[in-house]
């Protein structure tokens, strides 16, 4: 059976910056192994639904609770990948930060967060399945935006 893990791909929206460039999303860097970058995820606790370790996990990694985010609509992608030969399931929603001065907390998982537009983010995050996946929260956002 597959690890399950869920996570937000947090974003906020910068106002020095005009649109589409404003766009900045989180990425922290683990304090373990490669020390490599990642949205804030983690494992489900039996009995958990999916959005509700999602948004455990958020306010455990980043300190940023339900109350600080705003869920967008219709995203949410799914990566499947092997860690040291096991099957893992990572979800991911799109939330927005709602206010983009709140300060982030890190737990003891993490040793450094960074608010990044996307190709730095992507350069970031590494793996090609979390850089597809960022590039997919970054269409949807644009396609909203010209929705409106």
């Amino acid at each position: 059976m597959a690890l399950r893990a869920c996570g937000f791909i947090v974003f906020r929206l910068a106002t020095s910056v005009p649109p589409p460039d404003n766009v900045e999303y989180l990425l922290l860097q683990t304090s373990y192994g490669e020390h490599h970058w990642t949205p804030p995820k983690g494992h489900v606790d039996p009995g958990e639904d999916d959005l509700t370790t999602a948004l455990r996990e958020t306010k455990e990694e980043a300190g940023l609770g339900e109350e600080h985010l705003r869920v967008v609509d219709g995203f949410v992608q799914e990566l499947r990948y092997e860690v040291r030969g096991r099957p893992k399931e990572v979800l991911y929603w799109l939330a927005e930060l709602r206010d983009p001065r709140t300060a982030v907390t890190l737990s003891d998982e993490h040793q450094d967060f960074r608010w990044a537009r996307l190709e730095e983010a992507c350069s970031l995050a590494g793996y090609q399945d979390l850089q597809d996946t960022l590039r997919a929260a970054h269409r949807h956002l644009e396609a909203q935006q010209d929705n409106k």
